[in-house]
C-alpha cells in the first residue's frame, strides 16, 4: 500500500501541460522554505559569531573567575594562590588590585580604572601581550625614574601622551590632616598602550605595577585578589565551584559568566527573538504549500473520487497528499542547508564583508556555525511544513466519491 501511496504522490508532482500554475507555487513553496532556512541559519551565524567575539573582547582582559575576600583585602595571595594550584582545571592565577584614580597629563585630565598587577603572572591569565600596540606588559618591571603604567589607546589620545611622557596619578585615598584628606600623588612614564578594540576599555584603563597600586589604593600590604585562568572556558562555573569548595568560607568566588551574565543574558533572548522573527519566511512558505495541495486536491477531486472507488482508503489518501507536502518540505530544508551552510563557508573563508574596526570589534563579519542551531532550524521548519500539510490531506480524504463523479 505504502508503494502505491508513494506512486501517486510522485505522479502528482510532476504536473501536466494544464497543471503548470500549480507546478509553479509548488517550486514557490521549494524555494520559500529554502530562503527561510538560508536566512536563519546566515542570520544566527553571524549573530553567533558576534556574540562569541564580544566573548572573546571582555574574556581576553580580564580573568575566567575571580577570586575576592569579605573583608576587602587579601593578606596572603601567596598561599592562596597554592591551594589552588591543586584545583582541577585551573590554568594559572595572578593577584591584582583595582581601584580608581584621577589622571592628568598637564595637557588634559579624566577618570582612570587602574588595575595593579604582577607583570610576569598576569600573561599567562589575561591576554593584555595580544592586543599591545605599544611596549609590553613586562615594561612595567623596568627600573625607571618613575613607576611605568600602561593606557588604553583611546585614553592616551584623550590626555595626548605618547610612550615615556609623564602622568599624575590623583588618588582619593589619602592621609587626614587638619585641612581634610590630602590625596596620594603619583608620576608615572608611560610604558605601553593598548588597543582591545572595546571604547569602554580603551578609554577608561590603565595597569601598572602591583606596588604603585597598592600606595595608591591605601593598602599596606596584601591585595584586593587573585584572577584566575581556568582550562575550559565554558566549564568555569563547575571550576569555580570546586575552587570554593578548596578556599572555604570567607571568600567570594565568581566566573565570568556570572559577572556578565546580564549582558549575555539579553544577547540569547535577543537570538531566540531573531530567531523567530525569521521563522515567518518558513511561515509564509507554508501556506503557500497549504494553497497549493488544496489546488492539487481540487484538480484532482475526480482522480481521488476514483480511487476510491477502488477501494483506496481515507488513510491512503491523506497520505499520498502528506507525502506530496513533505517532499516539498524536505526538498526546501535540504535546499536551505545546503545553500547556508555554503554561504557560510564563502564569507568566513574569503572574508567579503569589510566592518569599520573603529565600530566593531572584529574587521570582518564573524561567522560561527553552530551545528545544533542547524538542527533546530532544520527541525522546526520541516515542522511547519508538516503541519500545512494536514488540513489540504485532510480535505483531500473528505472527497465523496459519488458528489465527485456525478457531476461528471
Amino acid at each position: 500500500m505504502a508503494s502505491f501511496e508513494w506512486f501517486v504522490c510522485l505522479r502528482y508532482l510532476r504536473a501536466k501541460r494544464r497543471q503548470k500554475f500549480i507546478s509553479l507555487i509548488t517550486i514557490i513553496s521549494v524555494l520559500g522554505v529554502a530562503v527561510g532556512v538560508l536566512a536563519l541559519i546566515v542570520v544566527l551565524s553571524v549573530y553567533t559569531g558576534f556574540t562569541q567575539g564580544l566573548r572573546d573582547q571582555i574574556i581576553g582582559i580580564n580573568a575566567h573567575v575571580l577570586v575576592q575576600a569579605y573583608g576587602g583585602t587579601m593578606h596572603d595571595p601567596a598561599e592562596l594562590r597554592q591551594r589552588l594550584a591543586g584545583v582541577e582545571g585551573v590554568e594559572a592565577t595572578t593577584p591584582y588590585i583595582y581601584g580608581q584614580a584621577l589622571i592628568t597629563s598637564g595637557r588634559a585630565s579624566t577618570g582612570l580604572v587602574l588595575r595593579g598587577i604582577e607583570p610576569s603572572t598576569a600573561r599567562e591569565v589575561i591576554s593584555i601581550d595580544g592586543v599591545m600596540e605599544q611596549g609590553r606588559l613586562l615594561d612595567l618591571e623596568q627600573q625607571l625614574d618613575f613607576p611605568g603604567i600602561i593606557l588604553g589607546s583611546e585614553l592616551a589620545k584623550r590626555l595626548r601622551v605618547t610612550i615615556n611622557d609623564k602622568v599624575r596619578l590623583i588618588s582619593p585615598h589619602g592621609s587626614l590632616s587638619p585641612m581634610g584628606v590630602l590625596p596620594k600623588i603619583t608620576t608615572c612614564t608611560l610604558v605601553g598602550t593598548f588597543n582591545t578594540g572595546m571604547y569602554e576599555y580603551d578609554s577608561s584603563m590603565g595597569y601598572t605595577n602591583l606596588t604603585t597600586a597598592r600606595a595608591l589604593a591605601g593598602l599596606d600590604r596584601g591585595v584586593h585578589g587573585l584572577e584566575v585562568r581556568v582550562t575550559e572556558i565554558d566549564q568555569a562555573d563547575r571550576t569555580a565551584t570546586a575552587m570554593e569548595a578548596v578556599l572555604g568560607p570567607g571568600y567570594s568566588v565568581r566566573d565570568w559568566m556570572e559577572i556578565n551574565q546580564n549582558l549575555f543574558a539579553a544577547l540569547k533572548l535577543e537570538k531566540v527573538g531573531i530567531f523567530i522573527a525569521l521563522d515567518l519566511i518558513i511561515l509564509v512558505a507554508a501556506l503557500n504549500i497549504i494553497s497549493a495541495l488544496i489546488m492539487v486536491v481540487m484538480e484532482k477531486n475526480r482522480d481521488i473520487a476514483i480511487l476510491k472507488s477502488m477501494g483506496a482508503t481515507t488513510g491512503s489518501i491523506m497520505r499520498i497528499f502528506f507525502y506530496q507536502g513533505m517532499i516539498i518540505g524536505l526538498g526546501g530544508t535540504t535546499l536551505g542547508v545546503l545553500s547556508g551552510l555554503g554561504l557560510c563557508g564563502l564569507l568566513k573563508r574569503y572574508k567579503i564583508i569589510e566592518l569599520p574596526s573603529n565600530v566593531y570589534p572584529m574587521s570582518t563579519m564573524p561567522i560561527t556555525v553552530v551545528p545544533s542551531d542547524v538542527i533546530i532550524i532544520a527541525v522546526s521548519a520541516l515542522a511547519i511544513t508538516l503541519l500545512a500539510t494536514l488540513y489540504p490531506s485532510w480535505k483531500a480524504s473528505k472527497v465523496r466519491p459519488a458528489e465527485a463523479l456525478s457531476y461528471e
